[in-house]
C-alpha cells in the first residue's frame, strides 16, 4: 500500500501562489507534489509517469532535482509555519519560500514506476533563510540526496 500525505502544506497555499509546476495544486499540468510531517521529518511521495524516463526503466535526473526542490520549499514552509505557532488546517496562511541554491547528488539509478519518497530534515540558518537536507528513496533504497537553501519569498513577488 502506497503511503499518503494526509495534510500537506501545499493544500493551504493561497491561490495566488498555488501555480508552481512541481507543487501547485492549481496547475493542471503540474506534478501536484504534497509535503507533510512524518514525526519531525518532512515527507513527499510521488510516483512519476513513464514520460519522465531518462533511459528505459529509470527516471531522468531533472525530475529528481525538481522533486527535491519542491520538497524543500514545502518543508521550509511547514517548519516556519509551525515555528510561528500554526499547523495545517488551523486557518492560518503559511509562509512561502523560493530557492536560493540547490545541490543534488545522484547515488543510484532511480527506477521508474515505483513511488518515490523524499524525506527532509529542516534547519533554520536565519529567520528568513532555511536549509533542507533531503534523501530520496525508491523501494527503500537511497537513490539521491539533496541540499536546498531557501529564503522567505520576497514581497516583490506579490502582485
Amino acid at each position: 500500500m502506497e503511503e499518503v500525505i494526509e495534510k500537506a502544506i501545499q493544500d493551504i497555499y493561497p491561490d495566488d501562489f498555488a501555480w508552481c509546476y512541481g507543487c501547485g495544486r492549481l496547475n493542471k499540468d503540474g506534478h501536484h507534489l504534497r509535503t507533510g510531517w512524518q514525526g519531525d521529518k518532512t515527507v513527499t511521495i510521488f510516483t512519476p509517469e513513464s514520460k519522465y524516463m531518462g533511459i528505459p526503466g529509470f527516471i531522468y535526473g531533472g525530475l529528481i532535482a525538481s522533486l527535491i526542490d519542491c520538497h524543500g520549499t514545502g518543508s521550509a514552509s511547514l517548519a516556519l509555519h509551525r515555528k510561528n505557532g500554526n499547523e495545517i488546517g488551523d486557518g492560518s496562511v503559511p509562509p512561502r519560500f523560493v530557492t536560493a541554491a540547490l545541490n543534488v547528488e545522484y547515488l543510484k539509478p532511480t527506477p521508474q514506476d515505483v513511488p518515490l519518497k523524499a524525506v527532509g530534515t529542516v534547519e533554520e540558518i536565519h529567520p528568513k533563510k532555511w536549509k533542507v537536507h533531503t534523501e530520496l528513496f525508491a523501494n527503500d533504497i537511497l537513490c539521491a540526496r539533496g541540499e536546498i537553501v531557501l529564503v522567505v519569498m520576497p514581497s516583490t513577488f506579490l502582485k
